[in-house]
Formats: structure tokens, sequence, C-alpha cells
């Protein structure tokens, strides 16, 4: 398969016209592109040698026609227009937890900022009807989570997903929104604002052509590539046999976290995550949750891009000579009294145990203190010893 991230304009419509042969399904271009490497190379192969691969005559006979090329020629044009990129299975810049998947897109689209597609992501979704609890913890929680380094990938449907996306913009920090329909189409039609901040701050991502219709059959497509590009899924609200649901058990079966928000037992939108949670996925009642649960290197990840993101502010601070705990009280409202009371209860030349941190840190729960710890050890002004010690590093 292609390995080189800039694809030649002939290459491009190679990719194009197989996405778009009539009744190719995603699973056995996959197996195509195994056994002839190239799309160049399948289009070039006899019509017997396509039969011999398993294909009907029907679908061997539109490839070796080549009918689709005109139309992967007006798909080409219309990315241009809109600035979209293709994204093919073999190009470096392809998400790769997305390409483990049993059946990964041949081709994306994409509008905006590809590179977010290297990030850490993480799944939001949830119902498109939600109560006021619902919209308030899909959006803190994104917030939180994004301001944490991961990224946000949602659906941008009304609702939750409306909701995720505006919590990490809300920061300034990344979201994915992946569509059921083509990157150029807003779906549904009162997102078009969010769907302009998305295209400029964050990225939009769909494997449906250009101009695709969102119809229903679309979306559990799509939700697939949502868990698929992400380290884990968190649903806030949805019902028991919602899309939420269907995302949810999409993560399990490829082997991704799953995280949930509690809800009320009298509501039926709280029945998908309660289920859920009883079922073993992770009750989530503040962003340490998520991040706990996160593998190793994740985590180190995540405390890097941290420090890389303060380092411009820790300079200035280090040359002006100023307390370098105000550089906390300088990055805004997300650093709660918690995360500042335990970098002043810490020092740089002896070690605090978390124990003694709780009786310096009074009106705080383990939880809470432990979460603040990673706070700043995120940020790189706390580091942990063995023992449950903690340092202050500046």
């Amino acid at each position: 398969m292609a390995s080189s991230s800039a694809l030649s304009q002939e290459e491009e419509l190679h990719w194009l016209a197989l996405k778009l042969i009539p009744g190719l399904g995603t699973r056995t271009s996959g197996k195509l592109l195994e056994r002839f490497r190239t799309p160049q190379a399948i289009f070039r192969a006899s019509r017997t040698e396509l039969e011999a691969a398993g294909l009907s005559g029907a679908i061997a006979q539109s490839i070796a026609s080549g009918c689709t090329f005109e139309d992967a020629a007006g798909q080409h044009e219309k990315m241009k227009e809109t600035g979209a990129v293709l994204i093919a299975l073999g190009d470096p810049r392809y998400p790769p937890l997305l390409r483990e998947i049993y059946d990964p897109p041949v081709v994306l689209f994409a509008r905006g900022r590809v590179e977010l597609l290297a990030s850490i992501m993480l799944g939001v979704v949830g119902t498109r009807r939600p109560t006021p609890y619902g919209l308030a913890a899909a959006e803190r929680l994104s917030a939180d989570l994004a301001h944490a380094g991961l990224t946000i990938v949602s659906g941008m449907a009304r609702g939750i997903d409306t909701a995720a996306h505006k919590g990490a913009l809300g920061v300034g920090r990344d979201t994915v929104a992946v569509l059921g329909c083509g990157v150029d189409v807003v779906y549904p039609s009162e997102n078009r604002k969010l769907a302009a901040d998305l295209a400029a701050q964050g990225l939009i991502l769909s494997e449906f052509p250009m101009g695709a219709t969102a119809f229903p059959q679309n979306f559990p497509i799509r939700n697939r590539v949502i868990s698929g590009m992400s380290v884990g899924v968190l649903v806030v609200e949805g019902a028991q046999y919602s899309g939420s649901a269907i995302t949810a058990k999409l993560a399990m079966e490829q082997g991704r976290e799953v995280f949930a928000v509690p809800g009320n037992i009298t509501s039926k939108l709280s029945w998908g995550p309660n289920l859920l949670i009883k079922q073993g996925a992770k009750l989530v009642q503040d962003w340490n949750d998520v991040i706990a649960e996160l593998p190793t290197e994740s985590r180190r990840h995540l405390i890097e891009r941290g420090k890389e993101r303060i380092l411009a502010q820790g300079e200035q601070f280090a040359t002006s000579g100023a307390d370098p705990s105000s550089l906390v009280n300088s990055l805004g409202p997300e650093f709660g009294p918690i995360a500042r009371r335990t970098l002043d209860a810490l020092h740089v030349d002896s070690a605090v145990h978390l124990d003694h941190l709780l009786e310096i840190v009074q009106d705080t729960s383990t939880s809470e203190l432990i979460a603040a710890l990673f706070e700043l050890e995120m940020l790189g002004l706390v580091k942990q010893l063995p023992g449950k010690n903690f340092v202050k590093v500046w």
C-alpha cells in the first residue's frame, strides 16, 4: 500500500475510484489491498484475477471497466473546492489505532488539522435528547479531558456530541468530528457554526464521499470509526439500545476502554450508562477517572505534552524570578484551589507522603488530592517518587 503521505493526483484518483466501486464493501476492499498492494494494481488486474480473489462477476466487471474514474475526478474537484484532503489506508497520517480494527476504512476525507489524527483520542458519545445534567456533564468532562491533553472525538450530532465538541473548543483544545455524511455536508443544519469552528480549530473526518447524505444506516458505520480511533469511549447519556450503546459495544469488541457517567435511576437516558457500569465499564465522576485508566505510555505522553504546552510560560516565570506556584494561578479557572494548596504544601528539597499531604491540604478527599497531584505532575510542577511520596520540581 502507498506509504507516502503526499499522494500524486493519479494515486488519489485510484484510491477514490476504488472507494466508489458499487457493492464493494470495506472489508473486501481491505482484502484486495492485502493481495494486490495498491489500488493501481487492483485496476490493472484482469477480471479473472479479480474473481479469483473472491469478487463477484459484477464487481469484477465494474473494476475492470474503470467506470468509477469519472466520479473520482468529480470527488477530487469537490475536495479541492472545500480544502478537504484524502488520507488513504497506507498513509502514515492514518490514525494508528483505527488501522488495527477488523474493517478499517480504506480512505478518510479530512477537513482541518490533520495532525490531530496522531494524537491520543477519546470518544465521547450520548443521546441526541439529553437532560440538562447530561449536557453539563458532557461539556465539563470534555473540557477537562481536552485540557489534560486528550483529543475529544464525537459525531457532531445534536445533544451530547455537540456539548463534547463545545467543551473542548471552549478551552482552546483539540476535537475531531466523525460524520455519517460527506465532510462538506453540515448535519444537523443547526450546527453550521460548530462545523465552521471544527474545520478551523479542530478536524472534520468521514469515510463517506464528498456530498454524501446523512442516511440513518451511516451512523453505526461512523460509530466504529469514533471508537476505533480512540483509546476509549465515554458514554454520558443514552437509552439501553441507543447509538451510544452500539458505540460502547464496538469499543469493547475493539479492545478499547469503556467509561460511563452514572445517571439518575429513574431516567430512561441513564439505562445505557448505568447498565454499562454494571457490566464493568469504568464509572466516571471527574476527568481523572478516565486518565487513571489509560495505558502507561498514553499517560506519559500526556505528561510530556503538558510540559511542552507550559514551557514558554515556565521560561517566562523562571527568567522573571517569580514563584512557580503563580504559574498555576495564571492557568485559569480549570485549576481549582486544591491544586494550588497542594503545590504550596510541597517542597523542592524534601518529599511529602500522600497521607501527610492529606493532613496538610484540609477539606480534601483522597481522590480529589490524587487528581490535583496528577494535574500538577502533568504540568511538570510535581514529581512522584516511590512509596507515594511527592516533591515540587521547581
